[in-house]
């Protein structure tokens, strides 16, 4: 990254009288001001953007609600494909790659297009959430102001985190959670060290919110119940059914983002997932957008408000009713979500979350209360609960999930049962699903490697930087006399056999010809071919580290032949890869 003279001068002056612990400081207080004043633009552009749309008048305005999802992922995909040039797809997934496999390098461009491009998406009905865009959006600034003034990966990582907790807070106003999310989510290495710039960029984004939008926010709540002891069996129950749902939300939505993504033609995908979206939304409303009107609505005890203009009901005094129509938007949620995003959508998953746990707790709530069992359970209560149990499963971030709920409610009344329903919860989802929704795509395709610094560090060296082409190669017809010579020059013991298109036939070693390579007659009659054999295995230059180092352990060679569309390379040591190794703990150690 070219910097100007000014800058260069600035960080040598830095350099000489401010301490790096102490720039490092003033760095995450930046990011949080940058990450408060992205939350902020982006969730108040959004929800003007949204209330116009709404209030668009017309005899057919409540069929607008199925044009609106289509016309906002068509609008968000031709921008991000013609404009912005950029691919979407989950916005923290990028991040935690970027930080796995990229050195904690965030493009320039993700600083700005993740903004636009769910500002469109969401403010047309988009099922998603913004925070993971803004997430994204303050990791990017704090991933380029890092490279900005030349700080190492672990720095930049820290950068990251700032902006992680930056945006959190500032969507929330909650400092707490913004400053765990990053630590569960973003940072899976934390020393006590690195909390300091973490507390200074979530603290600065929501005092940088709370200036601009005063104490509102985007989703509060002032608890009216109290808690009672004697609701913990039926919460201990809550928290079964919020793994469950939450292995019902990842997987219905991985499998709508993978049925719409099977359309080949990028707009093609745009049409039939926004069109499908809009007819979901049409027949449910509270499906729209990030649906935390809705949350609020049930909270209050409103419920009867999901049905305004609904297409099934317009009104009703029964709670039946209600309760089987909240459970036709939970299980609708999560299609809705998948769908969005594999359309070519922009936005995340934290609020439907959210919205999906607020309506797990309001079924099951009301649900235990029209069974009169002689206990009657606190809607808001059990909804609230429902919120922390469900994040936690999906995320896979019972902590985040605990203090999000709790800064919510401003206070601890609920601490308890919000512990025991994230813990249950995260138990009975990580029984199915064994990583978070974010993370197991990528532990997959060993893109990420949690908890294992060895497998972490190697799955740093890339194959292709590590390939010996100091080998020297022979013939397959030439003699052994040929060989020999090659021997005298050579300070291997490895000859690769090769034809005149380079494609490896075998491979010689010293061992193989000990006993005749004096022989004269044989160094005449003798010729390659006939010594060669094949290499235990061989590996591409592309190939994942860990893979090469089953392929190791599995054979017990020592040297691998490296072969790229059938042609020889050269050869990868597990010498060299364990040199490289010691060099990386090295450097990341020194850093």
């Amino acid at each position: 990254m070219n910097r100007p003279k000014w800058l260069s001068r600035l960080l040598v002056w830095r350099i000489r009288h401010v301490s790096s612990r102490n720039f490092i400081m003033v760095l995450g207080g930046l990011v949080g001001v940058v990450g408060g004043i992205t939350a902020i633009t982006l969730k108040s552009a959004v929800h003007y953007l949204q209330k116009l749309l709404l209030e668009l008048p017309g005899e057919f305005s409540e069929y607008l609600f199925i044009i609106y999802p289509l016309l906002g992922i068509l609008l968000t995909t031709f921008v991000a494909d013609r404009i912005l040039k950029d691919s979407l797809g989950h916005g923290l997934t990028s991040i935690l790659y970027a930080i796995s496999k990229k050195s904690s390098i965030l493009s320039q461009a993700k600083m700005y297009s993740r903004m636009i491009t769910s500002m469109l998406t969401a403010s047309f009905g988009g099922s998603v959430g913004l925070e993971a865009p803004i997430v994204v959006t303050g990791s990017a600034i704090g991933s380029n102001l890092g490279r900005l003034m030349h700080l190492n990966y672990k720095q930049r990582t820290l950068m990251i985190g700032c902006g992680a907790a930056a945006a959190i807070s500032g969507i929330f106003n909650s400092p707490v959670a913004g400053v765990i999310f990053s630590v569960e989510v973003i940072l899976t290495d934390v020393t006590i060290a690195v909390f300091i710039p973490l507390l200074i960029a979530s603290v600065v984004g929501s005092m940088t919110s709370m200036l601009l939008l005063g104490e509102a926010a985007l989703f509060s709540f002032e608890l009216k119940d109290s808690f009672t002891t004697s609701d913990f069996p039926f919460y201990l129950f809550l928290g079964a059914i919020c793994g469950v749902v939450s292995v019902y939300f990842t997987r219905a939505s991985l499998w709508s983002e993978g049925l719409i993504s099977r359309i080949p033609s990028r707009y093609g995908r745009a049409a039939m997932g926004g069109l499908a979206l809009g007819l979901i939304i049409f027949f449910f409303k509270p499906i729209y957008g990030e649906g935390y009107n809705s949350i609020t609505d049930i909270l209050d005890g409103r419920p009867v408000e999901m049905l305004a203009e609904s297409f099934f009901l317009s009104d009703t005094d029964g709670k039946l009713p209600l309760v089987l129509f909240a459970l036709g938007v939970l299980l609708l949620k999560p299609l809705a979500t998948g769908a969005t995003i594999g359309a070519g959508g922009n936005g995340g998953i934290f609020a439907p979350s959210l919205f999906v746990g607020a309506f797990t707790g309001y079924i099951f709530s009301e649900g235990i209360n029209l069974l009169n069992l002689g206990k009657t359970l606190s809607a808001s209560n059990f909804i609230l609960v429902g919120m922390c149990g469900v994040l936690s499963g999906v995320l896979h971030a019972p902590l985040t999930a605990i203090f999000l709920i709790a800064e919510i409610t401003s206070g601890y009344t609920l601490f308890l049962p919000l512990m025991l329903v994230s813990a249950v919860a995260l138990s009975t989802s990580s029984y199915f699903e064994k990583y978070s929704f974010y993370t197991s795509k990528l532990i997959k395709r060993g893109d990420l490697i949690p908890y294992d610094k060895d497998r972490q560090v190697l799955s740093l060296l890339k194959i292709d930087k590590l390939i010996e082409t100091d080998l020297l190669t022979i013939q397959p017809d030439q003699s052994l006399g040929d060989l020999v010579e090659l021997v005298r020059r050579s300070k291997r013991n490895i000859f690769p056999v090769v034809n005149e298109e380079g494609v490896l036939l075998g491979i010689i070693t010293l061992d193989d010809i000990r006993e005749i390579m004096f022989d004269e007659v044989s160094q005449k009659s003798v010729i390659a071919a006939t010594l060669m054999h094949k290499p235990p295995d061989t590996v591409s230059s592309g190939a994942k580290m860990q893979e090469v180092m089953n392929k190791f352990e599995r054979t017990g060679a020592w040297n691998l032949p490296v072969i790229d569309d059938g042609k020889y390379l050269g050869i990868v040591s597990k010498s060299r890869i364990f040199n490289a190794y010691r060099t990386r703990l090295k450097r990341q150690h020194k850093e």
